[in-house]
């Protein structure tokens, strides 16, 4: 079973090309999601109020994202040392999770930051889903309705488009112009020979 990264940066659309991926019944491990369920242990727990106070914390005790939004978006330290908190824990979820899959040529690990948390070595190869940065501000400001100094500033944390792509073994355009799904089969087809 071949592993392969889904990846492209905030508003690039690789939720879409991971659910297409899913209409083709390939599982797809959502890092993300998963990632935002960690918060929930008490471990993970523990140490991120450790790091960043207990101002972190909302009315129920639990751990306000939001708030930890706003404290990692502004200082690159702070987003790496999460980073080193939450990933251990996604990497090992992410292991667990190959051992319950049906037989399967591969499956797609959907993760926004693949090659900055380190995940690229858990994977063989890697699909980058590539789009002008204008586009993604446009979805990532309707989408979440944050300004467009907000999001430039969080993308700032993110590695460039072109850097991803060129350390990717496939780029998909998803540009609003060039359709998506022809770009998944011949992906997908590829993927298919390389697993046989």
């Amino acid at each position: 079973m071949l592993k392969i990264g889904l990846t492209g940066n905030m508003g690039s659309g690789k939720s879409i090309i991971a659910s297409i991926f899913g209409c083709l019944n390939i599982p797809v491990y959502h890092a993300d999601e998963e990632a935002k369920k960690m918060y929930l242990r008490p471990e993970v727990k523990s140490r991120v109020v450790e790091l960043f106070g207990t101002e972190i914390l909302d009315t129920k005790e639990g751990v306000d994202r939001v708030t930890v939004a706003s404290y990692v978006f502004t200082d690159l330290t702070l987003l790496n040392k999460l980073t080193h908190i939450i990933h251990p824990f996604v990497r090992d979820h992410f292991r667990e999770w190959l051992l319950h899959q049906p037989a399967t040529p591969y499956v797609i690990h959907e993760a926004a930051i693949l090659f900055e948390s380190g995940f690229r070595n858990e994977v063989d190869l890697v699909i980058h889903v590539s789009c002008p940065e204008i586009i993604c501000i446009d979805r990532i400001r309707k989408r979440d309705n944050l300004s467009e100094e907000k999001i430039r500033a969080r993308r700032q944390f993110q590695m460039k488009d072109s850097e991803k792509a060129s350390r990717s073994d496939f780029v998909l355009i998803n540009d609003g112009q060039i359709l998506v799904i022809p770009q998944v089969l011949k992906i997908h087809q590829q993927l298919l020979q390389r697993s046989a």
